[in-house]
């Protein structure tokens, strides 16, 4: 593999693997900007993994198992916002119990209901989101540079990865520029002054949970049903925390969270390819610290640049509206 193969080759892999890092942290991003912690991004996304997979083995349907993959996701955050919004619960306890529940839960109706040691039945072609080819990819392909470059960056990828880059201007705008972002923002800063100003707190954090019960939902949809081809234990394998991380690094902001996203990815799809080479006096590398390795890049960044991030002042602190 040549040079040109191998970046070309890199960078398909970067953008296909940042894909539900970018839409978990921008998930995140809504919910946390509201004043909601969302450390349940990990199991959101596995219920809709599992929920998704199910549905499609059953139905056959990408876009049915996408509905259920949303709809699963959904329903954790209303839980999420039933614990922490309207009973003023811990966030960080509520969403680490969706996270366990999740984990465990998913493993036991996969169990009960194909009897396949916890997964779901491979999926096929019409059950999953297709890679998409450009018009004209075949016959560019042989050019120098720029044929695999369409064919291959541009192109090549499903309908869920080039709606994860669309939506990502569509969500700056929308924090930045509307309204409900305004408000937002001002939800997660300020509670009080946005109740006295007649806009309703309760309201507003469970719409931010709802957006991302959605993204979320897509998500996880994306790990079983277009990366894989079904479910199976833990496949989320830390990437909702991972899209945590970004977030944080990215200061609650959207551009810097998916370029974390993004250098996650690459480090994710830089480890694929180191595994069983043998580096010059060293020789082969453990499989296990190779995969460690988008995860060591998490803590390091997180510890040079934690402490320069300044969250929302009113994240995690639950609203008790003041009775006049």
């Amino acid at each position: 593999m040549d040079l040109v193969d191998l970046l070309v080759s890199m960078t398909a892999s970067t953008l296909r693997v940042a894909a539900p890092l970018i839409l978990a942290a921008v998930a995140g991003l809504f919910s946390e900007r509201a004043g909601v912690v969302n450390i349940a991004l990990e199991g959101k996304m596995l219920g809709a993994a599992f929920a998704a997979a199910a549905t499609a083995a059953i139905t056959g349907s990408a876009w049915i198992a996408l509905a259920a993959g949303i709809a699963t996701a959904v329903a954790l955050s209303w839980v999420h916002g039933v614990a922490s919004i309207t009973y003023a619960g811990n966030q960080m306890v509520s969403g680490m119990a969706i996270n366990v529940v999740v984990a465990g839960l998913t493993v036991v109706l996969a169990n009960a209901w194909f009897r396949q040691g916890g997964r779901t039945p491979l999926l096929g072609d019409a059950a999953r989101f297709a890679p998409i080819d450009l018009p004209f990819a075949a016959q560019l392909r042989p050019l120098p540079v720029l044929g695999p470059v369409y064919a291959d960056v541009v192109g090549g990828h499903n309908v869920i990865v080039y709606a994860t880059f669309a939506l990502v201007p569509l969500a700056a705008y929308v924090v930045r520029s509307t309204r409900f972002g305004l408000r937002l923002r001002a939800v997660g800063q300020n509670p009080s002054a946005v109740d006295t100003a007649g806009v309703s707190v309760t309201r507003l954090r469970y719409g931010a949970l709802l957006v991302t019960g959605v993204l979320t939902g897509i998500s996880g949809t994306y790990l079983s049903i277009a990366h894989g081809a079904g479910f199976q234990q833990d496949m989320t394998a830390g990437k909702g925390f991972l899209a945590l991380a970004a977030l944080i690094f990215g200061k609650w902001r959207v551009w810097p969270a998916v370029m974390a996203c993004l250098l996650f990815a690459f480090t994710d799809a830089l480890q694929i390819r180191l595994q069983g080479v043998a580096l010059p006096g060293v020789g082969e590398i453990p499989i296990q610290a190779i995969q460690a390795l988008p995860y060591v890049l998490t803590v390091l960044l997180l510890a040079g640049f934690v402490g320069k991030a300044v969250a929302p002042k009113a994240i995690g602190i639950p609203y008790l509206k003041e009775k006049r």
